[in-house]
């Protein structure tokens, strides 16, 4: 894992609604726009949040054939 820098740190509240504006510096850092998907990641330490990739880590994900309700509850716990 990454040392954690010794950058300022930045801030947002939680809506009533749990959203949230994501700081100009972390949409930079992230090279963010409109429509970009990021992703959320639970570590004993935290969460980690990152700009996810066109497919993210599923690598099934182009097999949209097999994300009926049916397959999820077949297969979900495999």
């Amino acid at each position: 894992m990454n040392r954690i820098s010794r950058r300022p740190a930045v801030f947002s509240k939680i809506s009533v609604k749990g959203q949230t504006v994501i700081p100009r510096e972390v949409r930079q850092r992230l090279k963010l726009k409109p429509g970009d998907t990021l992703r959320y990641r639970m570590t004993d330490d935290g969460v980690l949040l990152d700009k996810a990739t066109e497919a993210g880590d599923d690598p099934f994900v182009a097999f949209s054939e097999w994300t009926s309700e049916a397959d999820e509850k077949a297969y979900g716990g495999l």
